[in-house]
């Protein structure tokens, strides 16, 4: 059965950073793609970041220059390394995986950036 699991989030202060890692197990093979979603209060789910297998990126605009995400293929694990974050920035973030039909979220883990 596949499971995805985050974890680092947390409170932390404008300016300041956090790492954030997912896990995505009971998959015998390399994840196509796997990304980073995230979801304020009252708002929708948006796009973070994700990554391809063969290390192809795409970010929102918003966090260009401040949020790298990377991934480790063999271990089917993603990170997103945020850093200069805003009160914006605040949000349930989600890791995602996908490949082919198969997609798949974590629960998910609380970022609060607070001003």
């Amino acid at each position: 059965q596949v499971q995805v699991v985050e974890s680092g989030g947390g409170l932390v202060q404008a300016g300041g950073s956090l790492r954030l890692s997912c896990v995505a197990s009971g998959i015998g093979f390399s994840i196509n793609i796997m990304g980073w979603y995230r979801q304020a209060p009252g708002k929708q789910r948006e796009l973070v970041a994700t990554i391809t297998n063969r290390g192809t990126t795409n970010y929102k605009d918003a966090v260009k220059g401040r949020f790298t995400i990377s991934r480790d293929n063999a271990e089917n694990t993603v990170h997103l390394q945020a850093n200069s974050l805003k009160p914006e920035d605040t949000g349930v973030y989600y890791c995602n995986v996908e490949h082919g039909a198969l997609s798949k979220w974590g629960q998910g883990t609380q970022v609060t950036v607070s001003s």
